[in-house]
């Protein structure tokens, strides 16, 4: 039976979990078909689509940590958080106007400045609004995001058929419509942020210039550099996906099926974060997550079976359990509490941003030099080696909040 102190609490995780329901479910609407927009609805070649695609981790160099920064000195993360939703919005729904390369870039550019900042300030607010321990519940609010991204991957093919066939569009090109779209969700998600109760270590500040206390932290350095392998070896591959299911005969059909194979082990995964932190810790889930990614991305790059190379795609789920989750949680508890969105911001721009530039530069190159399915390929052998040299990146020993030295509580 609910008790008078448990309503609080419930009242704050409904709130945070329509929050991540609306801000993934505008990825949902982003993220798997804008690469294939760009490439045969736009009409740019797979290395300008790879440039485009790298505008968005090159602007997270800037954007994460300063947006971080921002959110540690402010007096309220969930206030950032709302400012940084309102810009994505405008940011998606402005990219629904550009037809040629350099309208693209720019306006890739805007809308990264906001988005890519996101997740990391998302999870930082989180993480620091929900009752200790956390786990438990950061996975009950973080399971409604993927069920909103799921949604709308979904359901994005049957509102495209809605449009008028005699006005001429192609199917490529009728996924502009998915960004403003995308932009109200976000709109949405920035209202959302702005009804979130002041809770736990939200307000807590940071002070000018003790942020360099987390490059002293052996362990989290440590993470930042596996953070960057993964980025570089594996994204490149994810954001060009389209073209390779699209190269063995797919459609945008085949592209939301199999996005919703991606999601469906990764909905009770999430779900189960909290028991599976108990049981095997965030190294161990981190560990399984790398290994799936490295059996998805071989299948995919061998292969040339389109069933197949679907099926395996249920991994990605895996991958996002023991990558995007574990790793930000990870962090999260061996940094000190008034530098979490800090420490979330660099762990962000190490990796989603800096890896992915080079992995997103690099993945449009081989595309068109060697083929669609040579990025997967490339990712599947070098997760295969990260995994082997985990305990290299991600001690094991129990977690503990880091000192602003570097030294462990």
């Amino acid at each position: 039976m609910a008790t008078a102190k448990d309503q609080p609490n419930r009242h704050l995780e409904r709130n945070l979990g329509a929050l991540w329901w609306f801000m993934l479910a505008a990825l949902g609407l982003f993220f798997p078909f804008y690469t294939l927009y760009l490439k045969n609805g736009v009409g740019l070649s797979g290395t300008t689509v790879g440039l485009v695609a790298a505008a968005i981790p090159t602007m997270g160099l800037v954007a994460q940590p300063l947006w971080g920064r921002i959110a540690d000195r402010s007096s309220s993360r969930r206030r950032v958080l709302m400012w940084i939703s309102i810009g994505a919005g405008i940011g998606y729904t402005a990219l629904a106007w550009p037809a040629g390369a350099t309208g693209m870039i720019l306006g890739t550019l805007f809308l990264a400045f906001f988005s890519t900042a996101l997740i990391p300030t998302c999870v930082s607010v989180s993480l620091a609004s929900l009752p200790v321990p956390n786990a438990h519940a950061y996975g009950r609010v973080r399971v409604l995001g993927t069920i909103g991204f799921a949604m709308c991957v979904g359901l994005a093919p049957y509102g495209l058929r809605f449009l008028d066939p005699a006005a001429g569009i192609s199917e490529a090109a009728s996924l502009g419509y998915l960004l403003p779209a995308a932009g109200g969700l976000m709109l949405c998600a920035a209202w959302t942020s702005s009804r979130l109760p002041m809770a736990g270590h939200d307000s807590i500040r940071a002070q000018r210039g003790d942020w360099y206390g987390l490059l002293r932290n052996k362990r989290f350095v440590r993470v930042l550099v596996f953070s960057f392998l993964t980025y570089l070896f594996t994204q490149g591959a994810m954001v060009l996906f389209p073209l390779l299911v699209s190269a063995q005969g797919g459609g945008i059909a085949a592209i939301s099926q199999m996005w919703l194979l991606m999601l469906a082990l990764e909905v009770p995964l999430v779900m189960a974060f909290g028991a599976a932190v108990e049981r095997i810790g965030a190294p161990g889930i981190i560990a399984i997550g790398t290994l799936a990614a490295a059996a998805r991305w071989l299948v995919s790059g061998l292969s040339q079976d389109l069933l197949l190379i679907g099926a395996v795609q249920i991994l990605h789920g895996v991958t996002v359990w023991g990558i995007i989750l574990a790793l930000p949680f990870h962090v999260d508890r061996i940094v000190p509490p008034h530098l979490r969105a800090t420490a979330q911001g660099l762990l962000a721009m190490v990796g989603v941003s800096l890896g992915s530039i080079l992995s997103n530069l690099g993945a449009g190159w081989l595309t068109d030099r060697y083929g669609t399915s040579t990025p997967a390929l490339i990712a599947g052998v070098a997760s295969l080696i990260l995994a082997v040299t985990l305990p290299l990146f991600i001690t094991t020993d129990e977690e503990g909040r880091g000192e602003i030295d570097g030294r462990q509580t």
